[in-house]
């Protein structure tokens, strides 16, 4: 019955309390508390995130303040400005082959791209490429995250647009001020260009591992053909899935070695896992059935499905290419310097200075797509080459001779009789071909060319600087009678044997200038020299006809022996000068490189 009381008094209390307003006063009084902490917090938060925004602002303001505003041309002019491997060739643009290069490269629009390809790349490098104006927030703050709190498992934040800035405009560099800009550039990028544009230029900077020679490759039409031996717009579904796969880690990933040779099955893996990674994407993101899918998931790579080894210039025309390269890369060269100011004097003299252009002349050749037209007939350089093959053990016996290393040990080395020839248009100075020598593997250096092949000329000197000159000077002619008979060298030191001799050991008494020549005989070469020599005929003859390394120091105009060739020239600069004979006295310097135009048709150098 107490209890009963209580609950009666309880009740009537809460109805007195509810009539005078005191509980809905109190509820009201805590709502409002409430509320007002609620919304402290609230405006807080705001606060605070606007204070974060402004910092946030502020520091990437921070990082960018140095970058430039890029004008549409100067972004046009960069994102485009990727390498491509330069060409060579024959005369008659016949098709010789590839300057040799780090990096292959071919060029391609994207219309000549399968869909395959493109779908496979937005699926897996960035989903959201259609929609984004060239970053993605959610991406990024996800990396972020990531970074700051060091996860092992970094998805990376980047579009394509953004891959595109860091690969040619900015560098690799990991840092925030990078990235910033990075950021910053791919934004206005967006605004500049159509995203077909964009991903073209991306399909054709991005690396893609090796080729079945075993060569560093970049660009979807150069994997295309390298990978699978196809062109880039008839690459299927698995094909294309491998290939966007590549650039996340490319060597990884790749079929071949370096020597070419297609990897074990276990080396194969991890390429293939990446494959079918991609192929999944492509699934979720609708761009293949899932019939589709399922059968380019039995796709296998194999020897049977990938691109032959091909032989490339370089191995086929080593001494060539070689030659091509040398020369092509003389000639931007000297055009880089005098671009900048310096003369090709101003090379010949300052080492460094030279070296500096040697460098961006080799590195713009390498990959500035240049087509390099040649004066190189290959029906003759391939004869020429056969000729010296087939004559191979009629070569003299090789010479050994004892070297000394570093460290003062003495040993031998065995040097085969070498070889050089050239091939030349005497009233125009073209090369038509040339022998370098007798095995490349062997030795290197174009005993045609190189000025460190360069030999003694021997009797082929009398007629350039003896009988030549002194016909044209009046001091002798074809009939002119010359005694050979015993003689030695005027002003021979005492002591000194300076006895001069024929090859035979003998002598013949009363000759003429035409006999003398036609039987090679030294002494009365000598004889006529001594009558010329001070009419400098050397530097008068020798000169004009392009034989460059005469110095006065070394009395090369007034040795007597220089009659019988002992001078050091190349076997091109012999064959050149010789060409005057057969072009009425006039001489025409040798040439091998005809023309140089840039992937566009522009030229950059013409003969």
């Amino acid at each position: 019955m107490s209890n009963n009381k209580n609950s009666g008094r309880n009740k009537m209390d809460f109805k007195s309390l509810w009539k005078k307003g005191s509980i809905q006063k109190k509820s009201r009084i805590t709502a409002d508390v409430v509320w007002n902490v609620i919304l402290f917090f609230i405006i807080i938060g705001f606060i605070g995130l606007f204070f974060a925004g402004g910092v946030g602002a502020g520091y990437f303001a921070s990082l960018v303040k140095d970058e430039e505003v890029r004008s549409k041309e100067q972004m046009q002019e960069s994102i485009y400005n990727y390498s491509e491997t330069s060409e060579m060739f024959f005369a008659g643009d016949e098709m010789l082959g590839k300057v040799r290069s780090d990096l292959y490269r071919e060029e391609v629009k994207l219309d000549e791209v399968s869909d395959n390809v493109t779908n496979a790349v937005i699926a897996t490098e960035d989903e959201y490429f259609k929609e984004h104006s060239g970053v993605v927030p959610k991406a990024i703050m996800r990396a972020v995250v990531q970074e700051v709190s060091n996860s092992a498992v970094k998805t990376g934040g980047s579009t394509l647009t953004q891959q595109l800035v860091k690969n040619q405009i900015l560098t690799n560099e990991v840092s925030f001020e990078r990235k910033a800009k990075e950021m910053l550039l791919a934004l206005r990028i967006e605004r500049f260009f159509e995203k077909e544009e964009i991903l073209e230029a991306y399909l054709n900077i991005v690396p893609f591992g090796r080729n079945a020679n075993g060569q560093n490759i970049a660009g979807v039409a150069t994997a295309a053909q390298g990978i699978f031996g196809v062109e880039a717009e008839k690459l299927s579904i698995a094909q294309a899935a491998f290939i966007a796969g590549l650039p996340q880690a490319p060597y990884a990933y790749t079929p071949f070695n370096n020597d070419g040779s297609i990897k074990s099955e276990e080396g194969l893996e991890p390429g293939m896992d990446r494959m079918h990674e991609v192929l999944e994407r492509m699934y979720e993101a609708e761009y293949i059935s899932k019939q589709e899918y399922e059968e380019a998931k039995d796709f296998k790579i194999t020897k049977e499905n990938l691109a032959n080894s091909t032989t490339s210039a370089n191995i086929t025309y080593p001494f060539l290419t070689n030659e091509i390269k040398r020369r092509a890369q003389g000639i931007l060269e000297v055009q880089l310097a005098e671009e900048n100011g310096h003369s090709e004097k101003d090379l010949e003299e300052d080492e460094e200075l030279a070296k500096e252009y040697e460098e961006l002349a080799e590195r713009r050749l390498t990959s500035g797509g240049y087509q390099i037209k040649t004066t190189i007939d290959k029906e003759v350089y391939d004869a020429m080459q056969e000729v010296k093959n087939e004559y191979d053990d009629r070569f003299g016996p090789d010479k050994t001779i004892t070297k000394e290393d570093a460290e003062g040990e003495k040993y031998e080395v065995t040097l085969p009789v070498e070889v050089g020839s050239v091939v030349m248009e005497n009233a125009t100075g073209k090369i038509y071909g040339f022998i370098g020598g007798r095995d490349f593997e062997k030795s290197q250096v174009n005993h045609a060319t190189n000025p460190y092949a360069a030999r003694s000329i021997g009797s082929t000197m009398k007629p350039l600087l003896v009988y030549g000159p002194s016909i044209d000077m009046g001091e002798g002619h074809p009939a002119t009678v010359i005694a050979d008979v015993p003689y030695e060298y005027p002003n021979t030191a005492p002591g000194e044997d300076g006895e001069v001799n024929n090859y035979s050991g003998t002598h013949h008494g009363l000759v003429s200038a035409r006999y003398a020549l036609a039987n090679s005989f030294n002494i009365p070469a000598v004889k006529q020299y001594e009558k010329i020599v001070d009419q400098n005929p050397a530097k008068n003859y020798l000169e004009k006809m392009g034989i460059s390394n005469l110095t006065e120091e070394t009395s090369d105009y007034s040795r007597p022996s220089l009659a019988l060739g002992a001078k050091a020239i190349t076997v091109e600069e012999n064959t050149n000068a010789y060409g005057t004979f057969g072009n009425n006295g006039k001489f025409v310097d040798a040439y091998m490189i005809e023309k140089i135009e840039t992937k566009d048709g522009e030229t950059v150098f013409e003969h």
